[in-house]
Protein backbone atom coordinates (compact mmCIF):
# COMPACT_ATOMS: atom_id res chain seq x y z
CA UNK A 1 0.00 0.00 0.00
CA UNK A 2 1.55 3.74 -0.95
CA UNK A 3 2.35 5.68 2.13
CA UNK A 4 -0.56 8.51 1.79
CA UNK A 5 2.45 11.19 2.70
CA UNK A 6 6.01 10.76 3.24
CA UNK A 7 6.73 14.06 5.03
CA UNK A 8 3.87 16.00 6.43
CA UNK A 9 4.10 19.47 5.00
CA UNK A 10 3.93 22.76 6.55
CA UNK A 11 0.50 23.40 6.51
CA UNK A 12 -1.07 25.58 8.66
CA UNK A 13 -2.80 24.26 12.10
CA UNK A 14 -5.87 25.91 12.49
CA UNK A 15 -5.71 25.50 16.73
CA UNK A 16 -6.32 29.00 17.59
CA UNK A 17 -9.24 31.88 16.54
CA UNK A 18 -7.56 34.81 13.81
CA UNK A 19 -8.09 38.22 15.17
CA UNK A 20 -10.35 39.04 11.90
CA UNK A 21 -12.40 35.94 12.78
CA UNK A 22 -12.36 36.75 16.46
CA UNK A 23 -13.69 40.36 15.91
CA UNK A 24 -16.41 39.37 13.61
CA UNK A 25 -19.76 38.91 15.30
CA UNK A 26 -21.51 36.83 12.45
CA UNK A 27 -19.42 33.63 12.91
CA UNK A 28 -20.87 33.76 16.76
CA UNK A 29 -24.38 34.90 15.29
CA UNK A 30 -24.59 31.87 13.34
CA UNK A 31 -23.78 29.40 15.34
CA UNK A 32 -26.20 30.77 18.17
CA UNK A 33 -28.60 30.67 15.10
CA UNK A 34 -27.89 26.57 14.18
CA UNK A 35 -28.18 25.89 17.99
CA UNK A 36 -31.52 27.70 18.41
CA UNK A 37 -32.98 25.88 15.62
CA UNK A 38 -32.00 22.27 16.34
CA UNK A 39 -31.05 22.56 19.77
CA UNK A 40 -27.56 20.81 21.72
CA UNK A 41 -29.26 17.76 22.10
CA UNK A 42 -29.70 16.94 18.34
CA UNK A 43 -26.41 18.75 17.64
CA UNK A 44 -24.32 16.41 20.18
CA UNK A 45 -26.15 13.38 19.02
CA UNK A 46 -24.93 13.62 15.56
CA UNK A 47 -21.69 14.72 16.63
CA UNK A 48 -21.14 11.18 18.92
CA UNK A 49 -22.83 8.96 15.88
CA UNK A 50 -20.34 11.21 13.46
CA UNK A 51 -17.31 10.65 15.54
CA UNK A 52 -17.98 6.70 15.75
CA UNK A 53 -18.64 6.32 12.63
CA UNK A 54 -15.10 8.02 11.80
CA UNK A 55 -13.42 5.38 13.78
CA UNK A 56 -14.50 2.69 11.29
CA UNK A 57 -14.07 4.83 7.98
CA UNK A 58 -10.44 5.99 9.00
CA UNK A 59 -9.42 2.39 9.51
CA UNK A 60 -10.40 1.32 6.00
CA UNK A 61 -8.98 4.20 4.01
CA UNK A 62 -5.18 3.71 6.34
CA UNK A 63 -5.38 0.16 5.60
CA UNK A 64 -6.45 0.05 1.72
CA UNK A 65 -4.45 3.35 0.95
CA UNK A 66 -5.60 5.45 -2.97
CA UNK A 67 -6.48 1.47 -3.49
CA UNK A 68 -10.26 2.53 -2.23
CA UNK A 69 -10.75 4.95 -5.03
CA UNK A 70 -12.36 3.93 -8.05
CA UNK A 71 -11.04 4.07 -11.75
CA UNK A 72 -13.10 3.87 -14.29
CA UNK A 73 -13.18 3.05 -18.34
CA UNK A 74 -14.62 6.35 -19.47
CA UNK A 75 -15.53 4.45 -22.88
CA UNK A 76 -17.45 1.84 -20.88
CA UNK A 77 -19.38 3.85 -19.22
CA UNK A 78 -20.08 5.70 -22.10
CA UNK A 79 -21.43 3.03 -23.64
CA UNK A 80 -23.12 1.27 -20.65
CA UNK A 81 -23.37 4.03 -18.05
CA UNK A 82 -22.27 2.93 -14.51
CA UNK A 83 -23.43 -0.24 -12.44
CA UNK A 84 -25.01 -0.22 -9.08
CA UNK A 85 -22.17 -0.88 -7.56
CA UNK A 86 -20.17 1.63 -9.47
CA UNK A 87 -22.72 4.24 -8.39
CA UNK A 88 -22.51 3.25 -4.67
CA UNK A 89 -18.70 2.90 -4.75
CA UNK A 90 -18.73 6.72 -6.05
CA UNK A 91 -21.16 7.87 -3.87
CA UNK A 92 -19.34 6.10 -0.66
CA UNK A 93 -15.93 7.46 -1.64
CA UNK A 94 -16.97 10.83 -3.35
CA UNK A 95 -13.20 10.81 -5.89
CA UNK A 96 -12.62 8.51 -8.67
CA UNK A 97 -10.53 8.53 -12.43
CA UNK A 98 -11.50 8.07 -15.76
CA UNK A 99 -9.24 6.73 -18.03
CA UNK A 100 -9.44 7.74 -21.43
CA UNK A 101 -11.60 10.47 -21.13
CA UNK A 102 -9.83 12.50 -23.96
CA UNK A 103 -7.58 10.18 -26.49
CA UNK A 104 -3.56 10.13 -25.02
CA UNK A 105 -2.50 10.93 -28.27
CA UNK A 106 -5.07 13.73 -29.22
CA UNK A 107 -4.15 15.13 -25.26
CA UNK A 108 -0.29 15.12 -26.28
CA UNK A 109 -1.15 17.42 -29.30
CA UNK A 110 -3.22 19.51 -27.37
CA UNK A 111 -0.46 20.39 -24.21
CA UNK A 112 2.17 20.69 -27.20
CA UNK A 113 -0.52 23.68 -28.40
CA UNK A 114 -1.11 24.80 -24.88
CA UNK A 115 3.07 25.20 -24.75
CA UNK A 116 3.37 27.32 -27.77
CA UNK A 117 0.57 29.37 -26.89
CA UNK A 118 2.15 30.04 -23.35
CA UNK A 119 5.31 31.08 -25.13
CA UNK A 120 4.26 33.21 -27.69
CA UNK A 121 2.38 35.11 -25.21
CA UNK A 122 5.11 35.53 -22.63
CA UNK A 123 4.57 38.60 -20.11
CA UNK A 124 0.65 38.50 -20.89
CA UNK A 125 -0.45 35.61 -18.88
CA UNK A 126 0.00 35.41 -15.15
CA UNK A 127 0.05 32.75 -12.66
CA UNK A 128 -0.03 32.61 -9.05
CA UNK A 129 1.35 31.96 -6.47
CA UNK A 130 3.69 34.57 -7.22
CA UNK A 131 6.48 33.46 -5.49
CA UNK A 132 6.14 30.09 -7.68
CA UNK A 133 3.79 30.73 -10.61
CA UNK A 134 2.25 27.17 -11.68
CA UNK A 135 -1.78 27.92 -11.80
CA UNK A 136 -2.09 30.04 -15.18
CA UNK A 137 -4.60 33.32 -15.42
CA UNK A 138 -5.84 31.40 -18.83
CA UNK A 139 -9.45 30.56 -18.97
CA UNK A 140 -9.76 30.53 -22.56
CA UNK A 141 -7.05 28.86 -24.33
CA UNK A 142 -7.39 26.68 -27.65
CA UNK A 143 -6.70 24.12 -25.57
CA UNK A 144 -8.65 24.41 -22.74
CA UNK A 145 -11.69 25.14 -25.17
CA UNK A 146 -11.02 22.31 -27.35
CA UNK A 147 -11.05 20.36 -23.98
CA UNK A 148 -14.49 21.50 -23.09
CA UNK A 149 -16.06 20.80 -26.47
CA UNK A 150 -14.94 17.30 -26.84
CA UNK A 151 -17.98 15.11 -26.92
CA UNK A 152 -16.28 12.19 -24.49
CA UNK A 153 -16.21 14.72 -21.95
CA UNK A 154 -19.50 16.66 -22.57
CA UNK A 155 -21.35 12.93 -22.35
CA UNK A 156 -19.23 12.05 -19.56
CA UNK A 157 -20.41 15.08 -17.57
CA UNK A 158 -23.77 14.07 -18.47
CA UNK A 159 -23.44 11.01 -16.80
CA UNK A 160 -21.67 12.25 -13.73
CA UNK A 161 -24.72 14.81 -12.91
CA UNK A 162 -26.89 12.18 -13.31
CA UNK A 163 -25.52 10.42 -10.76
CA UNK A 164 -27.84 13.31 -8.63
CA UNK A 165 -31.32 13.81 -8.50
CA UNK A 166 -33.63 16.55 -7.81
CA UNK A 167 -37.55 15.73 -6.88
CA UNK A 168 -38.05 19.42 -7.57
CA UNK A 169 -37.48 18.04 -10.93
CA UNK A 170 -36.18 22.00 -11.72
CA UNK A 171 -32.70 20.95 -13.17
CA UNK A 172 -31.29 18.81 -15.35
CA UNK A 173 -28.36 16.46 -15.95
CA UNK A 174 -27.45 18.53 -19.15
CA UNK A 175 -23.71 19.62 -18.83
CA UNK A 176 -22.84 23.56 -18.67
CA UNK A 177 -19.36 24.79 -19.25
CA UNK A 178 -18.05 26.59 -16.32
CA UNK A 179 -14.64 28.02 -17.25
CA UNK A 180 -11.24 27.41 -15.18
CA UNK A 181 -7.78 27.48 -14.79
CA UNK A 182 -5.31 25.39 -16.28
CA UNK A 183 -1.95 23.93 -14.14
CA UNK A 184 1.11 23.38 -15.21
CA UNK A 185 3.94 22.89 -12.93
CA UNK A 186 7.80 21.92 -13.41
CA UNK A 187 9.29 19.68 -12.42
CA UNK A 188 11.04 20.80 -8.14
CA UNK A 189 8.19 23.44 -8.52
CA UNK A 190 7.28 23.89 -4.98
CA UNK A 191 3.50 24.14 -3.73
CA UNK A 192 2.03 25.09 -0.54
CA UNK A 193 -0.67 26.50 -0.74
CA UNK A 194 -3.24 24.40 -0.55
CA UNK A 195 -3.38 21.88 1.96
CA UNK A 196 -6.60 19.95 2.79
CA UNK A 197 -9.51 22.29 2.15
CA UNK A 198 -13.34 22.18 1.03
CA UNK A 199 -14.25 24.29 -1.67
CA UNK A 200 -17.91 25.51 -2.91
CA UNK A 201 -18.16 28.22 -0.01
CA UNK A 202 -16.52 27.84 3.42
CA UNK A 203 -18.79 30.24 5.88
CA UNK A 204 -22.03 30.01 3.76
CA UNK A 205 -22.80 26.35 4.42
CA UNK A 206 -23.77 27.14 8.03
CA UNK A 207 -24.20 31.21 7.11
CA UNK A 208 -26.75 30.72 4.13
CA UNK A 209 -30.11 29.38 5.66
CA UNK A 210 -30.72 27.57 2.17
CA UNK A 211 -27.19 26.16 2.35
CA UNK A 212 -27.27 25.35 5.85
CA UNK A 213 -31.29 23.37 5.10
CA UNK A 214 -28.94 20.70 2.54
CA UNK A 215 -27.26 19.73 6.09
CA UNK A 216 -30.23 19.33 7.91
CA UNK A 217 -30.05 15.58 8.78
CA UNK A 218 -26.57 16.30 10.23
CA UNK A 219 -27.82 19.26 12.55
CA UNK A 220 -30.93 17.64 13.54
CA UNK A 221 -29.47 14.29 14.82
CA UNK A 222 -29.51 11.97 11.69
CA UNK A 223 -25.98 12.71 10.36
CA UNK A 224 -27.16 8.91 8.60
CA UNK A 225 -29.93 10.34 6.59
CA UNK A 226 -27.66 13.07 4.91
CA UNK A 227 -27.83 12.21 1.38
CA UNK A 228 -24.45 13.96 -0.48
CA UNK A 229 -26.00 14.01 -4.06
CA UNK A 230 -29.82 15.64 -3.74
CA UNK A 231 -30.09 18.91 -6.02
CA UNK A 232 -33.22 19.39 -4.40
CA UNK A 233 -32.24 22.32 -2.19
CA UNK A 234 -28.53 22.57 -2.69
CA UNK A 235 -29.80 23.76 -6.84
CA UNK A 236 -30.48 26.83 -4.63
CA UNK A 237 -28.01 27.52 -1.99
CA UNK A 238 -25.62 30.37 -2.23
CA UNK A 239 -22.45 29.42 -1.67
CA UNK A 240 -20.72 32.28 -3.19
CA UNK A 241 -22.11 34.35 0.12
CA UNK A 242 -19.04 35.74 0.68
CA UNK A 243 -16.84 37.19 -1.89
CA UNK A 244 -13.84 35.25 -2.77
CA UNK A 245 -11.83 33.99 -5.52
CA UNK A 246 -11.87 30.95 -3.88
CA UNK A 247 -16.32 31.01 -4.12
CA UNK A 248 -17.28 29.89 -7.09
CA UNK A 249 -20.89 31.28 -8.15
CA UNK A 250 -21.29 27.63 -10.39
CA UNK A 251 -22.95 24.45 -8.53
CA UNK A 252 -19.93 21.74 -9.59
CA UNK A 253 -21.81 18.29 -8.55
CA UNK A 254 -18.33 17.59 -9.48
CA UNK A 255 -14.93 19.35 -9.60
CA UNK A 256 -12.42 17.78 -11.80
CA UNK A 257 -8.79 18.12 -13.69
CA UNK A 258 -8.03 16.78 -16.97
CA UNK A 259 -4.66 15.31 -17.19
CA UNK A 260 -2.31 17.37 -19.82
CA UNK A 261 0.72 15.24 -18.95
CA UNK A 262 1.13 11.89 -17.11
CA UNK A 263 1.77 12.18 -13.02
CA UNK A 264 1.52 10.01 -10.29
CA UNK A 265 2.00 10.47 -6.73
CA UNK A 266 4.78 13.03 -5.77
CA UNK A 267 4.67 14.50 -8.63
CA UNK A 268 2.28 17.66 -8.48
CA UNK A 269 -1.11 15.27 -8.30
CA UNK A 270 -3.75 15.90 -6.02
CA UNK A 271 -4.74 14.05 -2.66
CA UNK A 272 -8.06 13.22 -1.52
CA UNK A 273 -9.72 12.22 1.30
CA UNK A 274 -11.57 9.39 0.07
CA UNK A 275 -15.25 9.72 2.06
CA UNK A 276 -17.97 12.21 1.36
CA UNK A 277 -21.22 11.75 3.75
CA UNK A 278 -18.77 11.50 6.86
CA UNK A 279 -16.52 13.88 6.54
CA UNK A 280 -18.77 16.92 5.39
CA UNK A 281 -21.12 16.17 8.72
CA UNK A 282 -17.87 15.72 11.07
CA UNK A 283 -16.31 19.65 9.68
CA UNK A 284 -20.03 20.83 10.01
CA UNK A 285 -20.51 19.85 13.39
CA UNK A 286 -16.75 20.48 14.87
CA UNK A 287 -17.20 24.50 15.01
CA UNK A 288 -19.70 23.46 17.50
CA UNK A 289 -17.55 21.46 20.59
CA UNK A 290 -14.12 22.33 22.52
CA UNK A 291 -11.74 18.66 23.33
CA UNK A 292 -11.14 17.86 26.66
CA UNK A 293 -9.09 20.31 28.78
CA UNK A 294 -7.87 17.39 30.66
CA UNK A 295 -4.50 16.02 28.22
CA UNK A 296 -5.53 12.31 30.03
CA UNK A 297 -8.50 12.48 28.38
CA UNK A 298 -9.11 10.48 25.21
CA UNK A 299 -9.45 12.81 22.78
CA UNK A 300 -10.42 10.59 20.06
CA UNK A 301 -13.84 9.79 22.19
CA UNK A 302 -16.53 12.23 20.72
CA UNK A 303 -18.51 11.72 24.40
CA UNK A 304 -15.35 13.65 25.85
CA UNK A 305 -16.17 16.44 24.00
CA UNK A 306 -18.44 19.39 25.17
CA UNK A 307 -20.62 21.75 23.42
CA UNK A 308 -19.41 25.59 22.61
CA UNK A 309 -21.86 27.85 21.99
CA UNK A 310 -19.90 30.43 23.24
CA UNK A 311 -17.56 31.68 20.94
CA UNK A 312 -17.09 32.31 17.23
CA UNK A 313 -14.42 30.20 16.13
CA UNK A 314 -14.98 28.10 13.57
CA UNK A 315 -11.56 26.17 12.97
CA UNK A 316 -10.46 26.77 9.22
CA UNK A 317 -12.73 28.60 8.29
CA UNK A 318 -12.30 32.22 6.59
CA UNK A 319 -15.27 34.01 4.60
CA UNK A 320 -13.04 34.39 1.66
CA UNK A 321 -11.13 30.92 1.22
CA UNK A 322 -12.27 27.51 0.92
CA UNK A 323 -12.90 25.62 4.07
CA UNK A 324 -9.37 24.04 5.65
CA UNK A 325 -8.67 21.56 7.58
CA UNK A 326 -5.67 20.21 9.55
CA UNK A 327 -4.62 17.40 11.94
CA UNK A 328 -4.94 19.61 15.12
CA UNK A 329 -8.28 21.23 14.50
CA UNK A 330 -9.73 17.76 13.21
CA UNK A 331 -8.01 15.44 14.57
CA UNK A 332 -10.87 12.21 14.15
CA UNK A 333 -10.16 12.88 10.52
CA UNK A 334 -6.37 11.25 11.13
CA UNK A 335 -5.56 13.40 8.45
CA UNK A 336 -1.99 11.81 7.91
CA UNK A 337 -3.12 8.65 7.25
CA UNK A 338 -6.25 9.14 5.22
CA UNK A 339 -5.12 11.89 3.09
CA UNK A 340 -4.16 9.91 -0.05
CA UNK A 341 -2.63 10.58 -3.44
CA UNK A 342 -5.15 10.18 -6.57
CA UNK A 343 -3.62 6.95 -8.78
CA UNK A 344 -1.52 7.89 -11.12
CA UNK A 345 -3.15 9.18 -14.61
CA UNK A 346 -1.80 9.25 -18.40
CA UNK A 347 -2.71 12.34 -20.39
CA UNK A 348 -6.33 12.53 -21.35
CA UNK A 349 -7.27 11.12 -17.84
CA UNK A 350 -10.03 12.71 -15.82
CA UNK A 351 -9.84 12.84 -12.30
CA UNK A 352 -12.96 13.79 -10.30
CA UNK A 353 -14.02 14.76 -6.77
CA UNK A 354 -17.82 15.60 -5.23
CA UNK A 355 -18.16 19.24 -4.00
CA UNK A 356 -18.11 18.17 -0.41
CA UNK A 357 -14.99 16.27 -0.48
CA UNK A 358 -11.90 17.17 1.38
CA UNK A 359 -8.75 17.50 -0.98
CA UNK A 360 -5.14 18.80 -1.16
CA UNK A 361 -2.81 19.78 -3.57
CA UNK A 362 0.60 17.71 -3.91
CA UNK A 363 3.51 19.72 -2.23
CA UNK A 364 5.88 17.98 -4.20
CA UNK A 365 7.00 17.49 -7.92
CA UNK A 366 9.49 15.25 -8.25
CA UNK A 367 8.84 14.24 -11.71
CA UNK A 368 10.94 14.67 -14.38
CA UNK A 369 8.55 16.67 -16.49
CA UNK A 370 6.10 18.88 -16.05
CA UNK A 371 2.42 18.14 -14.93
CA UNK A 372 -0.11 20.03 -16.33
CA UNK A 373 -3.71 19.55 -15.84
CA UNK A 374 -6.89 21.77 -16.93
CA UNK A 375 -9.77 22.36 -14.85
CA UNK A 376 -13.06 21.15 -16.21
CA UNK A 377 -15.98 20.31 -13.49
CA UNK A 378 -19.31 18.82 -13.89
CA UNK A 379 -22.06 21.48 -14.04
CA UNK A 380 -25.71 20.59 -14.25
CA UNK A 381 -28.13 22.86 -15.93
CA UNK A 382 -29.77 24.45 -12.55
CA UNK A 383 -31.38 28.07 -12.56
CA UNK A 384 -28.17 29.06 -10.99
CA UNK A 385 -25.85 27.94 -13.12
CA UNK A 386 -27.47 29.09 -16.02
CA UNK A 387 -27.72 32.45 -14.93
CA UNK A 388 -23.87 32.81 -14.64
CA UNK A 389 -23.25 30.50 -17.45
CA UNK A 390 -25.53 33.31 -19.73
CA UNK A 391 -22.88 36.32 -18.13
CA UNK A 392 -20.05 34.63 -18.53
CA UNK A 393 -20.66 33.47 -22.24
CA UNK A 394 -21.25 37.28 -22.26
CA UNK A 395 -17.93 38.08 -21.52
CA UNK A 396 -15.82 36.10 -23.06
CA UNK A 397 -17.52 37.34 -26.43
CA UNK A 398 -17.14 40.61 -25.47
CA UNK A 399 -13.34 40.15 -24.31
CA UNK A 400 -14.08 41.11 -20.82
CA UNK A 401 -12.98 38.39 -17.67
CA UNK A 402 -15.90 36.37 -16.35
CA UNK A 403 -17.36 37.24 -12.96
CA UNK A 404 -16.14 34.86 -10.92
CA UNK A 405 -12.13 35.95 -11.66
CA UNK A 406 -12.40 39.69 -12.10
CA UNK A 407 -10.22 40.14 -8.43
CA UNK A 408 -6.95 41.22 -10.46
CA UNK A 409 -7.43 40.24 -13.89
CA UNK A 410 -7.84 42.61 -15.94
CA UNK A 411 -6.27 40.90 -19.12
CA UNK A 412 -8.56 40.86 -22.42
CA UNK A 413 -7.78 37.36 -23.64
CA UNK A 414 -9.04 38.26 -27.10
CA UNK A 415 -5.95 40.37 -27.68
CA UNK A 416 -3.29 37.34 -27.28
CA UNK A 417 -1.58 35.77 -30.12
CA UNK A 418 -3.29 32.49 -31.28
CA UNK A 419 -6.89 33.30 -29.06
CA UNK A 420 -9.42 31.37 -31.43
CA UNK A 421 -12.28 31.86 -28.99
CA UNK A 422 -15.46 30.15 -29.81
CA UNK A 423 -15.52 29.07 -33.39
CA UNK A 424 -16.42 26.03 -34.79
CA UNK A 425 -18.15 24.70 -31.68
CA UNK A 426 -20.85 21.99 -32.79
CA UNK A 427 -24.62 22.17 -31.25
CA UNK A 428 -23.69 20.53 -28.36
CA UNK A 429 -21.24 22.17 -27.38
CA UNK A 430 -22.66 25.60 -28.15
CA UNK A 431 -25.44 24.57 -25.92
CA UNK A 432 -22.89 23.75 -22.80
CA UNK A 433 -21.45 27.04 -23.22
CA UNK A 434 -25.03 28.96 -23.09
CA UNK A 435 -25.32 30.04 -26.83
CA UNK A 436 -28.93 29.28 -26.29
CA UNK A 437 -29.06 31.44 -23.38
CA UNK A 438 -27.98 34.76 -25.32
CA UNK A 439 -30.75 36.21 -27.65
CA UNK A 440 -30.02 36.95 -31.27
CA UNK A 441 -26.30 34.81 -30.96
Amino acid sequence: MPTPIKDWPAWAEYTHEGPNEAADPEFLAVKKAIIAEYGTSAIRKSWIKVCKELQSVTDEIAEKGNKVIPVFDTTKILTSGFTCAQKNEIKRVGAFVCRATVPEKETKKLYDNLKQFIADNEGSIKGWPKESPSMLILYNSPTQNTLRSHPNHLNLQRKLNELWHDSTGVTTSEPLIYLDGVRDRAPGQPFLGLGPHIDAGSLSRWADPTYRKVYESIFSGNPEKFNPFDLSVRKDANQALYEGMAHSKVLRTFQGWTALTPTAPREGSIMFYPNVKTVIAYMLLRPFFQPPADPGVDIMDGENWTIDGSTGWFPGTFKAESQRLSRSSHPHLRLEECLVYAPPVKAGDTVWWHCDLCHAVDTEQLGTSHASVAFIASCPTTPVNQEYVKMQLACTLEGRVAPDYLEGNDLDETKLKGYVGLDGLGTEARRAFGFHLLKNV
